[in-house]
C-alpha cells in the first residue's frame, strides 16, 4: 500500500461478524477485503463448524481461511451476562451486525431487532438465512444444495438425457452472501442521508431465485419451465462446447455479425448464406445440425489451431481449463486473484477500485479466540 492509498471505502468500519460456515462469512469477507474492521464472535467450544473442515494446509482449515482471513476473533458466550455485557459494548461502537442464523435465534438471546435500535440507533443489522425472516418456511433450515434444489437451478442444469445436476460450486451460498454485502452496502449509503440503521434482511433462495436468468424468462413468456439444455445457450447459435481434433473449445456467437465472421474462419462460408442460419433464431432452431457443421470442421485441427484462428478475427473463444490451469494464467496473476494470507494462497479481491490498496499479502485467518483478550479488554465499558 502506497502513501496515496487507503486499505478500502470502509476503512474505520467496524463489523461485528456472527455469521458462520460460507454464506454469511463470504459477505462479510468482501467488507474486510475493503477495509472493515471484522471481528468475529464465536461460540465457545470449536467455533466456527468450518473451522473443522478440509482441506488442510500446515493445520489450518483452508475452507475457514478462504472467508475468514484478515479477522479477528473472539469467544464469547451470550448466554453469559459477562460476555453479553462485552457484546452490548460493542454493539454500541460498531456500524454493523452481521449473522446468519435461523430467524428468532438473536430474539432468544435478547437481541431482537427493536432491542438492537436501542443500543445503537445507527446500527446496521444484516441477517441472512436460507429463506429470509418472512414467509411459510422461514423457519426451514438450509444448506446450499437445499436451495439450489428449490430454487429450479438444478432441475435446469445438466443434459436433456440426464439427472438434474447441482451447479459445480455453492452458488446458493455465494449469491446469498453478495447481497448480504451488497445489502449492507446500501443500507450504510441510506444511513448517510436518514442517519438511522436499518434492519437488512437477505435470503438464499431469494439470492439464487434472482439468478436464474433465462429459466425464469423462459417460465414467464411460455408458462413451463425450461428443459437441460447442457452447454447451449438457450436462445443464440452457436453457442456452446465445441469437439475439436483434441480438446473441446467453447464458441459464442451473440450476434448474425459473429456468426458471419465465424464461419469466414472455419471456411465454412455457404451457411452464411443457408436459410436455416440466416438469423439467430433460425440458427437456435437448427443447432443440432449446425453443430455437426462446425464440429466437422473443428476436429479437422487440434484445439490451439482454432483458438488462435478464432481468436485472431474477433469471435468469442476460449479451451475449457481446469482448476489448476486457471489459477496459473498470466491473467490471474496480473489481476492480483492469488494472493498469499497467513502463507497460504487465497482468492485475491475482485473488486478494485482506485486510490484503494491491493495487496499481495494479507493476515490470515485468527485462531479461535485468538484476540479474546485484547476485544474483551477494548470493550470492557
Amino acid at each position: 500500500m502506497t502513501n496515496n492509498e487507503s486499505k478500502g471505502p470502509f476503512e474505520g468500519l467496524l463489523v461485528i461478524d456472527m455469521t458462520h460456515v460460507l454464506n454469511g462469512p463470504f459477505g462479510t469477507q468482501l467488507l474486510c477485503n475493503m477495509g472493515a474492521r471484522v471481528i468475529k464472535v464465536e461460540p465457545p467450544g470449536h467455533g466456527d463448524d468450518t473451522r473443522t473442515f478440509g482441506p488442510y494446509v500446515d493445520g489450518q482449515s483452508l475452507y475457514y481461511s478462504f472467508i475468514n482471513h484478515g479477522k479477528e476473533s473472539v469467544v464469547l458466550d451470550l448466554k453469559n451476562d459477562h460476555d453479553k455485557s462485552i457484546f452490548i459494548n460493542m454493539l454500541k461502537q460498531a456500524d454493523v451486525l452481521a449473522e446468519n442464523f435461523r430467524p428468532g435465534t438473536m430474539e432468544k438471546l435478547g437481541f431482537s431487532w427493536e432491542r438492537l435500535q436501542e443500543i445503537n440507533p445507527r446500527l446496521i443489522y444484516a441477517s441472512s438465512s436460507g429463506f429470509g425472516h418472512t414467509g411459510p418456511l422461514k423457519d426451514a433450515p438450509a444448506y446450499d444444495t437445499i436451495i439450489q434444489a428449490m430454487s429450479g437451478i438444478m432441475m435446469e442444469t445438466g443434459y436433456p438425457d440426464a439427472p438434474p445436476v447441482r451447479v459445480g460450486t455453492s452458488l446458493a451460498d455465494l449469491c446469498g452472501g453478495v447481497y448480504l454485502f451488497s445489502g449492507i452496502v446500501s443500507a450504510l449509503y441510506g444511513r448517510e442521508k436518514s442517519q438511522r440503521g436499518a434492519h437488512v434482511d437477505i435470503a438464499m433462495f431469494d439470492a439464487t431465485l434472482s439468478f436464474l436468468e433465462h429459466g425464469l424468462m423462459a417460465y414467464i413468456a411460455t408458462g413451463k419451465s425450461p428443459q437441460r439444455l447442457g452447454n447451449r445457450h438457450p436462445y443464440m447459435a452457436p453457442f456452446d462446447v465445441f469437439d475439436t481434433q483434441d480438446k473441446p473449445i467453447t464458441i459464442c456467437c451473440g450476434n448474425d455479425k459473429l456468426f458471419s465472421v465465424l464461419c469466414q474462419a472455419l471456411e465454412l462460408t455457404e451457411l452464411v448464406n443457408d436459410p436455416r442460419f440466416s438469423s439467430n433464431i433460425l440458427r437456435v432452431q437448427n443447432q443440432a445440425i449446425l453443430k455437426q457443421y462446425i464440429e466437422r470442421t473443428l476436429k479437422t485441427q487440434a484445439a490451439e489451431v482454432w483458438l488462435a484462428r478464432i481468436h485472431e478475427v474477433g469471435v468469442p473463444v476460449a479451451p475449457l481449463l481446469s482448476v489448476a490451469e486457471a489459477i496459473n494464467l498470466p491473467q490471474t496473476q496480473a489481476r492480483n486473484m492469488l494472493i498469499e494470507a497467513g502463507g497460504i494462497m487465497m482468492p485475491g479481491n475482485p473488486i478494485k477500485i482506485s486510490g484503494c490498496a491491493d495487496p499481495h499479502v494479507m493476515p490470515g485467518a485468527a485462531t479461535l479466540d485468538q484476540h479474546g483478550e485484547q476485544i474483551r479488554q477494548e470493550f470492557s465499558s
